[in-house]
């Protein structure tokens, strides 16, 4: 009988090659031989790193040993049973997320749908976040959580805390809205995480010169603001829940599966007939196609009188209360194309190119549109990388020629993620007296010619929506039933998605 240490060195390290990655700490331990087959052997922790995880798109920059143990670390901290036990962590957990995310590969034999490409990195995280308690001690400890479940004073309001930061982020990348002040408990309605949300995306005071009116820092850096983008997710996600919308797959792959498509490139195009632009080809961004976007707002009645002339307005130390009256949802069908890039301002990330775009939008609930009986909306804009490496990007709605509402915006993931863009909308001319609010928009299709040419009809979008899932799916992240109190009774409208010729009933009121 032959032992394994004794078989030759090369077939030792094929066969330790298919050790699960949190074994292969023990195998040292074994014997001096195993000692020494292991230790320093850079070969054999990428081996097993390839065979469990995602081949990287930069493999060269790797420290394969480091990128393994920081994924078995993960897992170990994130077995913890206690909040507590594992919630001072959060600066860990943060980069070995952001490790894995940022050398994900999209499994290009298993693209059917760009909406939610496939990623053993991504499949590993969603796991690992399908415990409530980690969703608890690292997704939620931004400001607005805390301050939801009365954890700290007003002090902390003006001045950025790094663990706000980094949790709002990797919620943001985990994609899926937390609703709830307290997700390892009984969820109640008195735990809504929507007008918390809503008391900073509806606050002007958060729209300055210095942040664009955007989802960045008021220093005029252009720094993303997690905490602000994460406001700006719960919001349209609790919309987009009333509304029955998250039950089909063209938003559901968006906003109810974790990690969906939150890392760089994971956009990848199905087969297309026709030859790709000149531009098309240049664009780093991948721009041209179809978008479905959403707009949220407030009655402007409502929003005037919450930033203006409600009784006792805060000091700008104090966040405004939070704010639970209702808000309308539009549905806006974009198709873009490239028109012109240019190389990057001296205020612009130098690695990628400024790519300009123009197109069409068309509202999908004529109903509440007051242009939809006019000409189809015009679009323009550009997307650019941030200093610090975000992608950036500008909108304009276009009247009759005339610009309108602008939009600023950053790409969850990186660029040419699958998950979309989120960020603010306002009056161009940057009105101090709004209307402003949030909004999201994701690629659905690589193709802009269909229908009658350059236009956006119905038609070309109810393919996306019409296979709509069974209801008695279950949604892995558990943030879809209706938790009350024991014995309430539900008082909340139950709305569901209803599609007569081309209108949209949107309206969401508690």
């Amino acid at each position: 009988m032959v032992f394994l240490i004794e078989l030759p060195p090369e077939i030792v390290q094929h066969v330790l090659g298919y050790v699960d990655p949190p074994d292969l700490a023990w195998i040292p331990r074994i014997s001096k031989s195993f000692y020494h087959t292991v230790t320093g052997n850079a070969s054999l922790f990428r081996t097993v790193y390839l065979n469990h995880y995602d081949n990287p798109s930069k493999p060269d920059d790797l420290d394969w040993e480091k990128a393994l143990k920081n994924a078995v670390r993960l897992q170990i901290i994130c077995r913890r049973d206690d909040v507590h036990n594992k919630k001072h962590e959060l600066s860990f957990v943060y980069d070995a997320v952001k490790s894995l995310l940022e050398n994900a590969a999209t499994d290009t034999e298993r693209v059917r749908q760009t909406t939610h490409p496939a990623s053993r990195n991504a499949k590993l995280l969603s796991s690992i976040f399908k415990d409530e308690t980690n969703q608890s001690a690292f997704l939620c400890r931004s400001y607005i959580y805390e301050r939801a479940r009365q954890e700290l004073t007003y002090a902390n309001f003006s001045t950025p805390h790094v663990d706000h930061q980094k949790s709002a982020h990797l919620h943001c990348l985990y994609g899926v809205p937390m609703l709830y002040a307290h997700p390892e408990t009984h969820r109640t309605r008195r735990s809504r995480m929507g007008p918390y949300a809503c008391s900073k995306v509806y606050d002007l005071r958060q729209y300055t010169e210095n942040t664009k009116w955007g989802p960045f820092f008021d220093d005029a850096t252009d720094r993303v603001d997690w905490e602000k983008v994460e406001a700006i997710m719960i919001v349209i996600g609790a919309n987009l829940r009333k509304l029955g919308l998250t039950k089909y797959p063209v938003c559901k792959n968006f906003w109810d599966l974790p990690f969906a498509g939150t890392w760089p490139g994971s956009y990848k195009a199905l087969p297309v007939l026709h030859e790709p632009e000149p531009l098309d080809l240049q664009d780093p961004y991948g721009i041209t196609g179809t978008w479905l976007r959403v707009v949220c707002f407030l009655d402007y009645t409502d929003f005037f009188a919450y930033n203006f002339t409600s009784e006792d307005q805060p000091t700008a130390d104090v966040p405004r209360p939070p704010i639970d009256v209702g808000e309308a949802t539009r549905l806006i069908l974009m198709k873009i194309r490239v028109t012109r890039i240019e190389p990057p301002g001296p205020d612009d990330g130098q690695e990628l190119p400024v790519v300009h775009f123009e197109g069409i939008s068309r509202s999908l609930d004529d109903s509440y549109d007051e242009n939809a009986n006019s000409d189809l909306r015009g679009m323009r804009g550009s997307v650019r990388l941030t200093r610090e490496g975000e992608v950036r990007w500008t909108t304009f709605s276009v009247f009759s020629g005339v610009e309108r509402w602008r939009s600023e915006s950053v790409q969850i993931g990186g660029v040419k993620s699958a998950k979309g863009v989120l960020g603010n909308w306002f009056d161009k001319d940057f009105d101090p007296r709004g209307p402003a609010g949030p909004t999201a928009f994701w690629k659905v299709s690589d193709k802009i010619m269909e229908s009658s040419g350059y236009r956006a009809l119905m038609q070309d979008f109810l393919p996306l929506i019409q296979d709509a899932p069974d209801e008695t799916t279950d949604f892995e992240n558990g943030q879809l039933e209706d938790d009350d109190d024991e014995g309430e009774e539900d008082d909340e409208p139950g709305l569901e998605l209803e599609i007569t010729g081309i209108s949209w009933v949107t309206w969401t009121d508690d």
